[in-house]
């Protein structure tokens, strides 16, 4: 048995067994922000969910989202060049960090 199972994203739902009111609200506010039409369209949401679940490295919202974006019509292209989008910027605010550690040296003479 894997510790992620494709069938267990269908499962979602019942992460709200104990908590039905706080999960009502989750969906009611995850389907407005993620399934609904705005400034952003449904496959720009899509590609952006995308890339976060490449991101924060979730299974099952790289799979949900992989269907959603081809099902909103983005393409494979789209969908990698989102996914180097949220690693270019992972990187980033990594880097970033340096400034940190520059401050440190600083401080302690190495610099």
């Amino acid at each position: 048995m894997n510790y992620y199972e494709s069938k267990d994203l269908s499962r979602f739902g019942e992460v709200g067994r104990f908590a039905s009111k706080l999960m009502e609200k989750f969906f009611a506010y995850y389907t407005e922000a993620t399934g609904t039409e705005g400034a952003l369209t449904k496959r720009e949401k899509a590609l952006i969910a995308l890339a976060v679940a490449h991101a924060k490295q979730c299974p099952y919202c790289i799979d949900a989202y992989t269907t959603q974006c081809l099902e909103t019509g983005a393409n494979p292209e789209q969908m990698t060049e989102a996914v180097h989008v949220a690693a270019a910027m992972e990187a980033g605010m990594a880097l970033v960090h340096c400034v940190q550690m520059h401050n440190a040296l600083k401080q302690k003479g190495a610099y």
